[in-house]
C-alpha cells in the first residue's frame, strides 16, 4: 500500500458544498475546507470561472444575491450560531444588518429572490419561529410576515416576490411532520396550507421560476417514502407522481418549471441512481451519470441541502457529485448527452472506494454500512466506526479527508446510517422519537456484530467516532455497550441532555421536545434515560471529547459535567477543549484533530491509558 502522509492529505483543501444561486446570472456558491477554515469562492456557470472571494467568516450557510453583489450570512464570530443575518459587497465594505431591531436569532433559511434585493430570512429565538422579509438596500423597512409558537422553516420566495412558501408545524405542534404553508407577502395573510395530516411530512422545494406562476415543487411522504407533487396554492390544485415501480425514497431536487422537468434522485438502500419526470408526458427517464451520490441532505440547518444536483436557469442539468474516492465536482448534460465535467474536483492523494452493506439488528431492522478497507494488508490495524450527527442526516457517497487519512494510516472506516438517518424512508427516520438512543445503539451493535464477523478487526480494536448526535452516541455506545468497544473519539457531543437543555438555544429546545417526547423541566426522565452521564458506572474504554466553547447546539458545561462524572466513577476520560462553536474548522485544525485521535487509539491498542500523558 501507498503510504500517503497526513500532512499531504489534510494540506489538500477541497470542495465541500456546492449551492446554486438562482437567476439567469447563472452562479453557485462553492465552499472549500481550506486550511485555515472555510472559504468562499463563486463558480460562474456561464463561463466556468471559479473566483475566489475574501470573504473571512465562511460557513457552511454562506450564500450569496443572485446578482452575485452581496455576501449573505450571519454575523456570528464565536461560531455560537447565535446573531444576525447580514449582507457584505462582494467588493468590499461594511456589511449591513438585514433584520436591525431584532433580538438575536438562530437562522432556519436564507432565500433571495432573483432581483438580488428581497431576502426572506427564517428565524427562530425565544419567542418562537418567525420569517422576515428584508432588502439589503433598505434593511430599515425589514418586516415579519409570519410568525409561529411552533417550529417554522426553510422559508422561500416565489419568482415574482409576492408568496412565500415556509415548512410549518401549526397543524400538528411538537410534530415534526411539516405542511407547507404559503404568505401572502404583502399583507402576511396565510394564502393557503397543504397538509397530509398524521402521515405528513410536505416539505417546499422550489417555486416555478416565472413571474405569475403560483405553482410549487415539493415532496410528500404520504407512501411512507419521499415522492414529488406539484401544487398550486392559489388555485389548488395538486398532482401527486406516485412511482410505484420504484423501491425507497424518490427525493425531487429540482424542476425546470419552463420545460417541465423534474430532477429527481432514487435512493435505494443509500445508492443514488439520477431521475428525470416530465411532467407533460408522464415518463419518467434515467439519466447517464457515473457512481456516487447527488445530493446531501441537511434537514436541521439554513438550508435542506447542504449541496444538491439542479438546473442551470437555461434548463442545463447540474450533476453536483461526489464519492469516496472524488471530492465534489460539478458535471454538465442537455438532453441524452453524457455528463461533461464543468468544475473539476479539487486535487487531492488518491484516496479508497467504499462499499455499501446491509446490517441487520437484533429486531430485524435494516441498516446501512458504508467499508473503505486499506490496500496491501492482510489485517487492518482496527476500524474506525463513524456515526454521524444529526440524527436526521446520512453519510453519502462523499469524499471525507478524515476518513481517507485513517485508511492512509493502515486502519479500516466504517460509516454507518442508523435509525433515524434519512433518505431510508419515514418510518426508519422517525423510528428514535420517544425512544431516543435505544434503536441506533442496536444499529451500533449490529454493526460491530458484522465487522467482527468480516474478522476486520476485534473489541480491543474498534473506536467509535462522531460529532454532535454522533458524539452524543459514542458516549452512549461506551456505557451501553461497554465490552464491545476499545474507545470513544466523540466531537461536540451531547452528554447530559438535562444539563444541556436550558443553555440550548431556543429552536433547539422546541426540536429535541417534540423528539424526546417531554419537556425536562416537566418530565425528566426520559432525558436521564437518553443521557450518557446516566451510564458512567458501565463504561470500560476510554473516552476523549473535543469540545467548542461557545457551541449552544451542545453546550460547554454538560461536556464538563459527564468528564467530572466518568473521571469520579474511575473512568478514562480526557475533556479537550477549542475556541468554536458546534461546526468545522480548517483542514489545519482537523489534522492536529486527528493527530491526536491517532495518538490516543495507538496507546489504546497498546493498553495504556488514556488520562495519562
Amino acid at each position: 500500500m501507498e503510504h500517503v502522509p497526513v500532512s499531504k492529505r489534510l494540506d489538500s483543501p477541497y470542495a465541500i458544498v456546492i449551492r446554486a444561486v438562482r437567476g439567469p446570472a447563472d452562479l453557485a456558491v462553492v465552499i472549500y475546507h481550506d486550511l485555515e477554515g472555510l472559504s468562499l469562492s463563486i463558480w460562474n456557470g456561464k463561463t466556468k470561472e471559479l473566483r475566489k472571494s475574501s470573504f473571512d467568516q465562511v460557513t457552511y450557510a454562506t450564500t450569496i444575491t443572485p446578482d452575485g453583489q452581496y455576501i449573505l450570512d450571519l454575523d456570528d464570530p464565536t461560531g455560537s450560531e447565535l446573531g444576525h443575518l447580514h449582507a457584505t459587497p462582494m467588493a468590499g465594505g461594511a456589511s449591513r444588518d438585514l433584520t436591525p431591531g431584532h433580538g438575536s436569532y438562530t437562522v432556519r433559511g436564507i432565500d433571495c429572490a432573483i432581483d438580488g434585493q428581497t431576502v426572506l430570512v427564517t428565524a427562530g429565538d425565544e419567542t418562537g419561529f418567525y420569517a422576515v422579509l428584508s432588502n439589503v438596500k433598505n434593511p430599515n423597512d425589514a418586516r415579519v410576515i409570519f410568525r409561529s409558537n411552533n417550529e417554522a422553516w426553510s422559508g422561500m420566495l416565489s419568482a415574482d416576490c409576492k408568496l412565500s412558501a415556509l415548512e410549518t408545524t401549526d397543524h400538528n405542534p411538537g410534530i415534526r411532520r411539516f405542511a407547507v404553508t404559503v404568505v401572502d407577502n404583502a399583507t402576511g395573510e396565510v394564502v393557503a396550507t397543504l397538509s397530509d395530516g398524521a402521515l405528513g411530512p410536505i416539505r417546499p422545494i422550489r417555486f416555478a421560476q416565472q413571474p405569475g406562476d403560483s405553482r410549487l415543487l415539493a415532496s410528500t411522504e404520504v407512501s411512507g417514502f419521499a415522492r414529488p407533487l406539484v401544487w398550486d396554492p392559489i388555485s389548488g390544485e395538486r398532482i401527486d407522481i406516485p412511482l410505484p415501480s420504484y423501491l425507497g425514497d424518490v427525493v425531487p431536487l429540482d424542476w425546470h418549471s419552463e420545460s417541465g422537468r423534474l430532477l429527481l434522485a432514487h435512493v435505494d438502500e443509500g445508492i443514488h441512481r439520477l431521475l428525470e419526470h416530465d411532467l407533460d408526458s408522464g415518463i419518467t427517464t434515467h439519466l447517464q451519470h457515473p457512481q456516487g451520490a447527488f445530493f446531501e441532505p441537511d434537514t436541521g440547518s439554513e438550508f435542506p441541502v447542504i449541496w444538491s444536483s439542479y438546473y442551470a436557469h437555461d434548463g442545463a442539468r447540474r450533476l453536483v457529485t461526489s464519492s469516496w474516492d472524488v471530492p465534489l465536482h460539478i458535471l454538465e448534460s442537455r438532453d441524452s448527452e453524457v455528463p461533461q465535467v464543468v468544475l473539476p474536483p479539487s486535487n487531492v492523494p488518491h484516496a479508497t472506494q467504499f462499499a455499501s452493506h446491509t446490517i441487520t439488528s437484533r429486531d430485524g431492522t435494516k441498516a446501512q454500512l458504508w467499508v473503505g478497507l486499506p490496500k496491501g494488508l492482510e489485517q487492518p490495524r482496527g476500524v474506525i466506526l463513524e456515526v454521524h450527527g444529526g440524527p436526521n442526516l446520512v453519510s453519502v457517497d462523499r469524499y471525507d479527508a478524515l476518513a481517507q487519512s485513517w485508511i492512509d494510516d493502515g486502519w479500516a472506516y466504517a460509516a454507518l446510517n442508523y435509525r433515524g438517518s434519512v433518505t431510508f424512508g419515514r418510518e426508519f427516520r422517525e423510528s428514535f422519537w420517544g425512544r431516543v438512543g435505544v434503536g441506533e445503539i442496536d444499529d451500533i451493535d449490529a454493526a460491530i456484530n458484522w465487522l467482527e464477523s468480516k474478522g476486520l478487526a476485534s473489541a480491543d480494536s474498534i473506536f467509535i467516532t462522531g460529532a454532535s448526535y454522533g458524539g452524543f452516541l459514542t458516549l452512549l455506545a461506551l456505557g451501553k455497550l461497554p465490552n464491545r468497544i476499545a474507545g470513544g473519539l466523540a466531537h461536540v457531543a451531547q452528554a447530559d441532555w438535562v444539563a444541556a437543555y436550558p443553555q440550548m438555544n431556543p429552536a433547539l429546545q422546541t426540536a429535541w421536545r417534540g423528539f424526546v417526547g417531554s419537556d425536562p423541566t416537566i418530565d425528566p426522565t426520559p432525558w436521564q434515560e437518553a443521557s450518557p452521564i446516566s451510564y458512567v458506572e458501565q463504561v470500560r474504554a476510554p473516552a476523549w471529547l473535543n469540545q467548542g466553547a461557545f457551541d449552544t447546539r451542545t453546550p460547554p458545561e454538560q461536556a464538563q459535567r459527564y468528564a467530572d462524572s466518568l473521571r469520579d466513577a474511575g473512568g478514562d476520560v480526557v475533556l479537550e477543549w477549542f475556541q468554536g462553536g458546534h461546526m468545522p474548522g480548517g483542514l489545519a485544525g482537523l489534522a492536529h484533530d486527528y493527530r491526536r485521535m491517532k495518538e490516543l487509539t495507538d496507546k489504546a491498542l497498546l493498553g495504556q491509558r488514556w488520562d495519562q500523558d
